[in-house]
């Protein structure tokens, strides 16, 4: 088990300089950050300075190096745009990026898990037909054309939810949460179910597609032969066996929705990471864009991690054969 977490360990720090290094590369086609912060009418010497003061002038691998030394060193760099560090902006913002994504993720989770195993224990019930119909449109529809839809409906013409903002807050030293207050609350409804309804669909399709192929298995028909309980059979025996490649959709979507809240704080402008991210990328602020991917690529590591050994706690097969590959080392 420890042979496996540290090679898991170092693949993930190969992992991290690998994106870390992509997107400098990446950067240097987004824009000169330099024409964003001076006027027009700057001189060209004054420009240079500039350019020479942010380390700009360095190739990209030189100014590579610098990033990961100062990150080694707990700095993240100033951002461009409004001259701060780099990871007090992080801090100011993940508390709201962090509520939406677990928000999202119980809604999709409870009920996609939920439709699932419905769907899939009584498969031609007509509510299993219509989640079925139903989960089409989450997985067909763009997660903006969501978000807009329901802003139309629940915000313009019902009146029921804000249509952008987080509310009011709380402040818990740097943490700032909209749970615990009424606005905060009606606040996070429909950015969470904007983001959460393609993870939804995903697992409800995942569960139920599972679950079908496992009710068919001898073991579940031995032990309806040995007049076990259906609930026992269910949530025993079949519903198990399903979590496997569930867990794995799971976690890898999780991560997902924190890359791809960028679209759904957009356009509710919800104040996190992924409209930082976004107002970064007009003002060519590269400091700010790293962080990010690099926080992004620190999540899917994280989650991959907890996939696998949420493996070895679900399957004995795998613990078993992890644990011979540790002795033997």
């Amino acid at each position: 088990m420890l042979t496996f977490l540290i090679k898991r360990l170092a693949q993930a720090g190969l992992v991290l300089m690998s994106v870390s290094f992509c997107s400098f590369l990446l950067f240097n086609f987004v824009g000169d950050p330099v024409q964003q912060m001076m006027s027009a009418t700057a001189s060209t010497e004054d420009r240079e300075a500039l350019r020479e003061q942010l380390g700009l002038n360095a190739s990209t691998p030189v100014q590579f190096v610098r990033f990961v030394g100062n990150i080694a060193h707990g700095n993240f760099g100033n951002s461009y745009r409004l001259g701060r560090p780099v990871e007090r902006l992080i801090a100011e913002r993940l508390p709201a990026t962090l509520e939406l994504v677990a928000v999202a993720a119980v809604f999709a989770l409870v009920l996609g898990i939920a439709m699932g195993l419905q769907s899939g224990l009584a498969p031609t019930s007509l509510l299993a037909r219509i989640t079925q119909w139903g989960s089409l449109i989450g997985v067909s529809l763009p997660t903006f054309f969501i978000g807009i839809g329901l802003i139309t409906v629940f915000s313009v013409w019902l009146g029921w939810f804000p249509a952008f903002g987080r509310g009011d807050v709380i402040q818990f030293r740097w943490w700032s949460t909209g749970l615990l207050t009424a606005s905060g609350l009606q606040s996070i409804v429909l950015p969470a179910i904007t983001l959460s309804l393609f993870l939804m669909t995903l697992v409800m399709r995942l569960v139920r597609g599972e679950l079908l192929e496992v009710m068919r298995t001898d073991y579940i028909k031995f032990a309806r032969a040995r007049g076990l309980s259906k609930r026992l059979i269910y949530l025993v025996y079949a519903f198990r066996n399903t979590l496997v490649p569930v867990i794995t959709v799971i976690g890898l979507q999780i991560g997902s929705l924190v890359a791809f809240s960028i679209i759904t704080e957009t356009v509710f402008n919800w104040p996190g990471l992924g409209l930082m991210f976004v107002d970064a990328i007009q003002f060519a602020d590269i400091p700010v864009m790293a962080t990010y991917l690099m926080l992004v690529a620190l999540v899917f590591v994280v989650i991959n991690l907890v996939v696998d050994v949420l493996y070895l706690a679900i399957d004995p097969r795998l613990r078993t054969g992890s644990g011979g590959s540790g002795a033997a080392t």
